[in-house]
């Protein structure tokens, strides 16, 4: 088997769609022998901000020497990133081993009606789990792939959960309120289990606090249990229990990363209390500010300064207008937006008009649910320029543009990881 033949035979497994549930994952892991008992885990879900949070706490404790895996999503460069070791990647030889271990135990599956249409993802959760424990890790910090309470990695018992964020997003299957969504992320919390919490709103929260109370599960709050201060370029301070590091440098750009960096911190120090480790101090400091995550707010080229972000909903758009704001009051800012179909992309449109000095380019590309232009011609009457292809538009761009000007590349991750891709091979 080829690395292409393995991909193209995970990825026909996308016929299925989402399908929340966790018996056909429960009935693949029985057939691998569990390896998900085998693992110490931390487990994050969140609207926003969960994928950065990975990676802060990864790096924590891969500079305490441990063997971190992370199991994330969406891929930006290779689909080996969504299960990896030390930030490295599955090999693509391991990849191969595991679909070829994988697939007949699928087939066996399929031939039952009740456990017949295993997912993509069911299958890299099932994969993931497999390889971290052949592998022997110290931990494995693992992503919600979707929600939390009939997300495919919620068959794990963590040593400690964490909730990022909560925003509208996934409403079709979620739910249409931010309490509704709450309560389907909040789904990862086990009983006498710490549950760490980010940012989160009032009305989120307090359907977060209330499952905690329920599975007695003790609960650490962001500005109440730890807090930050900002500082000057874009460090922060970071405070618990009297307790404080002052001036720590993140890698992530953007002052919401600041809280997506405290609260890896906290995570950590809670798993570490859990299982007898002793973080440093200067372990924490050298973990986020060398921590590695692209296509958030990530500074992809000069002259001008492009920078590329996956704000790929409303929530993160909120915080890429308030990034922007912070750090580019008055510069001209050229914008490159796509989405796909399942977002609000309109209201995201809406949200970046208004963005001062600014030039919004409307764009498609190679998903098969990304947006269709076709949709969005009434724009071209508000300013909105409506590009085919991408790729001129960028290349246009750069060209044209002013040294001391921006160009911003946003929406889908899925688009972004194609704009990387063009990028770090032109």
């Amino acid at each position: 088997m080829t690395i292409e033949e393995a991909l193209e035979w995970i990825h026909s497994r996308l016929k299925f769609n989402i399908r929340p549930g966790l018996i056909r994952v429960t009935a693949l892991l029985e057939l691998l022998g569990n390896p998900e008992k085998e693992l110490s885990m931390i487990h994050i879900a969140g609207t926003n901000g969960k994928g950065s949070t990975v990676a802060f706490t990864r790096s924590i404790f891969m500079k305490a020497g441990l063997k971190v895996a992370s199991f994330t999503s969406p891929f930006i460069e290779k689909f080996g990133e969504r299960m990896s070791i030390n930030a490295q990647p599955m090999p693509d030889d391991k990849l191969i081993y595991y679909v070829t271990l994988l697939k007949p135990l699928v087939e066996k599956l399929d031939a039952d009606e009740k456990l017949t249409g295993i997912t993509e993802f069911e299958i890299i959760t099932a994969m993931g789990f497999k390889y971290f424990a052949d592998e022997k890790v110290d931990l494995a910090v693992i992503e919600v792939g979707l929600g939390g309470l009939l997300d495919s990695t919620n068959v794990i018992t963590p040593v400690v959960s964490g909730i990022t964020t909560i925003g509208l997003d996934h409403v079709d299957i979620l739910g249409n309120t931010l309490e509704e969504i709450a309560a389907q992320k909040a789904g990862i919390i086990k009983p006498g289990i710490p549950v760490v919490t980010g940012n989160v709103v009032p009305e989120a929260f307090n359907v977060i606090w209330d499952t905690a109370k329920k599975n007695m599960a003790r609960l650490f709050q962001f500005r109440h249990d730890y807090t930050i201060d900002l500082e000057d370029n874009e460090s922060f301070s970071f405070s618990i229990d009297g307790d404080k590091i002052e001036h720590i440098e993140k890698s992530l750009l953007g002052l919401h990363q600041a809280e997506n960096a405290a609260m890896a911190i906290e995570l950590s120090l809670v798993y570490a209390r859990k299982v007898g480790i002793a973080l440093t101090e200067e372990q924490i400091r050298a973990g986020i500010r060398e921590a590695y995550w692209p296509a958030r707010m990530e500074k992809i080229a000069e002259k001008p300064l492009t920078l590329l972000d996956g704000a790929h909903n409303v929530h993160a758009m909120e915080r890429l207008l308030l990034n922007l704001k912070e750090e580019f009051a008055g510069k001209k800012i050229t914008i490159i937006f796509s989405a796909i179909t399942t977002k609000d992309i309109s209201q995201m449109i809406t949200m970046l008009q208004t963005i001062e000095n600014s030039h919004l380019i409307l764009t498609t590309f190679d998903y098969p649910k990304a947006l269709h232009l076709e949709d969005f011609r009434y724009l071209e009457d508000d300013d909105v320029e409506l590009a085919p292809s991408w790729q001129l538009a960028l290349v246009r761009m750069r060209k044209s543009l002013k040294e001391d000007e921006i160009l911003l590349v946003t929406g889908s991750l899925y688009f972004s990881s194609q704009v990387r891709d063009f990028m770090l091979k032109n």
